[in-house]
């Protein structure tokens, strides 16, 4: 087994592909995963789903390994799969298609006997949707005798069975896969047991037998560099054994930081022959933690009445009958066993379970397939906690009503790729499913799972049915890792477009329309009210806030259901939201994220996030911002008359730039760009720094007299230019390629080339200046410099710099970061420029990779997350199609790492009331239609609502403008949608309604809120 694995350190990853994947998993966890061999045993719809996403992590092969062909009903959750390939076999029929997932993963095929030397072959065996337990367990134990990590998974109707054993010897390096935590220390006591106090302006956020790591500790220095085990005592003080032998603490400098930091342990796992006597299981719902041991009963019976017998038909009562007699049986056999025998057998859970069990559809399949996968990509590295061991998920609640009475022929088979889906919902759901009008927004990662979803459940393949899907993106090669409907020849192709072509080779029946464009304001002469009124729901693939809330809003003033998801590495979280029903996404979302300090950024930074934006930020000034304003200076004519139109210093602050830009510095070939850089490295990493200490020296002490240099304040040191230092010549190296491209100069790829350049510039000595000020804390006022006699110091400038016509011919070129082009310099700048500022102030530097990903912004991502949440999101969507009550739905939330699992029912909206016959309630869900509203006046307005709610009208506003004021006007004959043109300019032609908001007084007096009031102003 050992032997065909490769050493890590040889491994190079390609980072462009596995860039969203690496921020989730680290550059170690990645290379011992593309040294691992997977052999993948049936390739069913869950095998087919597991086998992409692993493929799509990056292991080194995947063996196919089936026995069995395509049958009609495969279809249904195999999307790999045709009509034509009924009868082939099945591992064959995907090898082609798999093997395009990956150019790096080898897939092949196997048709070798499963035994002993054939396992040793492998470091993980999977069996996918077995259903013979003697095989199982004959597998598993050559698994488990070899200390090859097994797993078996299946799916049955609305079941999940999932088992794990990585063997007796497995090694956990990191169990959650967080960021390790940082915390700065005020004080540690000498005393067993020691006591650290961390500063009180933020938790430490350790857990009881967390490890830290020490540094910076003043006085008690022999802690420094070493490991401790802590004990949790509150947010803010933690002990660490025994420091009475150590120095007395001082708190110097910072005070010291404690590092939380990942030490490996060991974990033992049973054979799925052991753990099917002695079962640990993973609980999903904590009100029933009993609740797997039916579950677990009910499997082992169904798979002793597979030894003599078919797969059950749908609805088959002797079936039934069968497999609950097999129950009661074992569960006699079991008394005794606590951890195995139930008070009574589950006879619905096992009618429920073979009535449905000869489906298996995509959407659980989907959701098991990105379980799995994770647990497989746990087993080759040993990042995050394994699955202990056995865990099952149901969805009862997504059957039709009164299921078990429903007549058999509803779900009797109809030799097509939707019996799966009849099996379980019957023909009369699957045919609404298959005519439903839905709209997909956005095509990226979940975009893609939810189309493959929708191919493989027919959505839009009826008469009446379509698929509405838009996204203004082209695809990347980053994307391939997770997006899998996008191969290397659709790169720089439009996302909707190919990812609607993939999913109709999937099912041809599809019906898709693309728009590629962004939905927002600008394009509401597409999206109209027609286009939302003849959905019948809309689904959210997308990756910021505004454009969700903005879909939100439109699904809420519509009144259509919106499935919403997201995923940030392993974690993921689906919402159901319907109407009338549920709150809306927009309820309870996310509060905006923190920035950083502008102080901090400029002077005090503590932590590589704080250098990281400071260098961002540099990176715009110099290369995006600047630029644009020389760029605009040649082309504008009136670009001196706008910049008049600013404060003084903005004006003196952009001419002087101009000017040194264009007459003072303005390179003329590259030999003058790496003069810029250099002189630049000069002023950021030595002058200013050195210009800092200058007016805080390291002794000097703030106001109140205290050390101003302690605490979050990091006393910095200059930095001298060392061209043997790779930072050093890395900055100078990225800079002079940047200001080099921006004024059309050939670049220079060669390092060497910049080293010999950079040795013979020649930088001036720097002399510090008196009476700088400098913003040491957020609440004090910005200082502003006074310019004397602005208005003639502006006029020299102006007149100091080139006539327009004079750069004519000057081609600058502003950059736009684009942190995906490894070629365009933009992240090796920022690397640079950050690491440097980090070296500074005695903060650690960051890689590439991990200075890429805070300055990108970017999330992190897998496609087994991916996976899961679209299978778990078109789950809820049939019991939408049901108009199933709130109770029915599922919000679900996920951590693959841990793993968690938890599916919670969704929040009601809130209610108002109002009065109206009598007194009522309304949600956000509810509005006041008003019809004619091409003609209404304020006057009749104001009477409809006296007359029919009692109410007086006092105020109407749209969008935060003032329409009416009852206080200090009568209502008139004026027509409200006159008063919209005259606030808002004219109405466009595709707009059916306007809204308003009104305040109105009720009978006695008391301000009553009102819905939303919707005037129809076009048919």
């Amino acid at each position: 087994m050992t032997e065909k694995k490769e050493k890590t350190e040889d491994i190079k990853i390609d980072e462009s592909l596995y860039s969203r994947q690496l921020y989730v998993m680290g550059e170690e966890a990645m290379k011992r995963l593309t040294s691992n061999h997977v052999l993948l045993i049936g390739l069913n719809g869950v095998g087919v789903e597991l086998a992409k996403n692993i493929i799509l992590a990056g292991v080194k092969s995947v063996t196919l390994w089936d026995d069995k062909n395509v049958e009609i009903s495969d279809l249904g959750s195999q999307f790999y799969f045709k009509v034509e390939d009924v009868g082939k076999n099945r591992a064959k029929t995907s090898l082609t298609k798999l093997k395009e997932l990956n150019e790096y993963v080898d897939v092949q095929l196997s048709t070798k006997e499963i035994n002993q030397e054939f396992v040793q072959e492998f470091q993980v065996v999977v069996c996918c949707g077995i259903l013979s337990l003697e095989e199982l367990l004959r597998v598993s134990d050559l698994c488990h005798e070899e200390n090859v990590k097994f797993i078996s998974c299946d799916t049955r109707g609305i079941y999940i069975n999932l088992f794990c054993d990585f063997g007796t010897d497995f090694t956990i390096y990191d169990a959650n896969g967080e960021p390790d935590l940082t915390t700065m220390i005020t004080s540690i006591t000498k005393a067993n047991p020691g006591v650290v106090t961390n500063t009180m302006e933020a938790r430490h956020g350790f857990e009881d037998g967390d490890w830290v790591e020490f540094s910076e500790v003043g006085g008690m220095t022999e802690l420094n560099g070493t490991k401790r085990q802590i004990k949790y005592m509150n947010p803010y003080e933690f002990s660490i054994g025994d420091t009475s032998d150590l120095s007395e603490y001082k708190l110097e400098g910072s005070g010291g930081y404690a590092t939380q930091t990942k030490v490996p342990f060991k974990v033992s796992y049973k054979s799925l022959r052991q753990a099917l006597d002695e079962p640990e299981f993973n609980i999903t719902d904590w009100f029933r933690m009993d609740r797997p041991k039916d579950m677990l009963l009910t499997w082992k019976a169904f798979y002793q009445y597979l030894k003599d017998n078919k797969l059950p038909k749908p609805h088959n009562v002797e079936a039934y009958e069968a497999v609950l007699k097999i129950a009661k049986e074992i569960n006699i056999s079991q008394e005794g066993n606590d951890k195995l025998h139930v008070e009574n057998v589950d006879e619905k859970l096992v009618q429920e379970f073979v009535y449905t069990s000869m489906g298996a559809i995509n959407p659980l399949t989907a959701a098991l397939g990105g379980i799995v996968g994770q647990e497989v990509m746990k087993a080759c590295t040993g990042k995050f906690t394994p699955l202990n061991q056995f865990l099952f998920v149901e969805f009862p609640e997504a059957l039709p009503k009164d299921f078990l009475e429903l007549p058999a022929e509803e779900f009797e088979p109809e030799n097509s790729r939707y019996d799966s889906y009849i099996a379980i919902f019957g023909k009369t759901i699957q045919n609404k499913v298959r005519n439903l009008k839905y709209f997909l927004v956005g095509a990226g990662a979940i975009g893609c799972e939810m189309l493959k979803n929708w191919a493989m459940i027919g959505l839009g393949s009826g008469e009446k049915g379509q698929i509405y899907v838009t996204d203004m993106d082209t695809i990347e090669r980053s994307n391939l890792n997770r997006q899998f409907l996008f191969r290397d020849y659709d790169i720089n192709q439009l996302k909707d477009a190919t990812a609607a072509k993939a999913s109709k080779e999937m099912n041809q029946e599809l019906k898709i329309k693309t728009f590629s464009n962004r939905v927002g304001k600008e394009t509401e002469n597409i999206y109209t009210a027609e286009f939302y009124e003849n959905l019948d729901g809309v689904c959210n693939a997308l990756d910021n806030i505004q454009a969700r809330t903005y879909i939100d809003q439109n699904c809420v003033f519509y009144g259509k259901s919106l499935l919403e998801s997201g995923t940030l590495g392993t974690k993921g979280n689906t919402q159901v939201i319907a109407p009338h029903l549920t709150e809306c996404y927009s309820d309870s979302r996310d509060p905006p994220e923190k920035g950083i300090p502008q102080c901090t950024l400029h002077n005090f930074p503590n932590k590589i996030d704080h250098t990281i934006q400071w260098a961002r930020d540099k990176f715009g000034g110099l290369f995006s911002n600047l630029p644009n304003n020389i760029q605009n200076f040649i082309k504008k004519e009136s670009f001196i008359k706008d910049l008049k139109k600013q404060p003084a210093g903005v004006i003196v602050e952009t001419l002087t730039n101009l000017k040194i830009h264009l007459i003072d510095e303005k390179p003329n070939d590259f030999n003058d760009c790496v003069v810029w850089a250099r002189n630049l490295f000069q002023e950021l990493y030595y002058n200013n720094i050195a210009q800092l200490l200058f007016v805080y020296p390291k002794n000097a002490k703030d106001t109140q007299g205290n050390k101003f240099w302690s605490g979050q304040k990091r006393a910095p040191d200059p930095i001298v230019f060392d061209i043997e230092e790779e930072d050093h010549i890395n900055f100078v190296y990225a800079t002079s390629n940047l200001r080099a491209m921006i004024f059309n100069i050939d670049t220079v790829s060669d390092i060497e080339v910049v080293k010999k350049l950079v040795t013979q510039v020649k930088v001036e000595e720097f002399v510090p200046k008196e009476g700088v000020k400098i913003k040491v804390d957020e609440k004090d006022e910005d200082e502003e410099e006074e310019i004397d006699d602005d208005e003639k110091i502006i006029d020299e400038l102006i007149v100091s710099l080139p006539k327009q016509e004079e750069l004519k011919n000057l081609q600058v070129m502003p950059q736009k970061f684009e942190k995906d082009d490894d070629s365009n310099f933009h992240i090796d700048f920022i690397t640079a420029c950050s690491n440097l500022r980090a070296i500074n102030y005695k903060i650690p530097t960051a890689t590439r990779l991990k200075t890429k990903g805070i300055a990108g912004k970017i999330i992190p991502a897998l496609a087994t997350t991916t996976a899961s949440v679209a299978g778990f999101v078109v789950l809820e969507l049939y019991k939408l199609v049901q108009e199933k009550p709130v109770e029915s739905y599922r919000n679900t939330f996920m951590n693959l790492a841990l793993p968690y699992f938890g599916f919670s029912e969704p929040i009601p909206p809130k209610t108002e009331k109002y009065l109206e016959n009598g007194e009522e309630t309304w949600t956000i869900w509810d509005n006041i239609l008003l019809e004619n509203g091409q003609n209404l006046t304020l006057k009749d307005f104001h009477e409809h609502f006296l007359q029919k709610y009692k109410y007086d009208t006092k105020m109407m506003s749209h969008d935060g403008i003032m329409l009416y004021n009852g206080y200090i006007q009568k209502p008139d004959e004026t027509k409200i949608i006159d008063l919209f043109e005259e606030n808002f300019g004219p109405i466009e032609k595709h707009q059916k309604y306007l809204t308003v908001t009104v305040t109105c007084l009720d009978q006695n007096n008391k301000i009553v809120n009102t819905p939303t009031i919707k005037i129809k102003i076009r048919n």
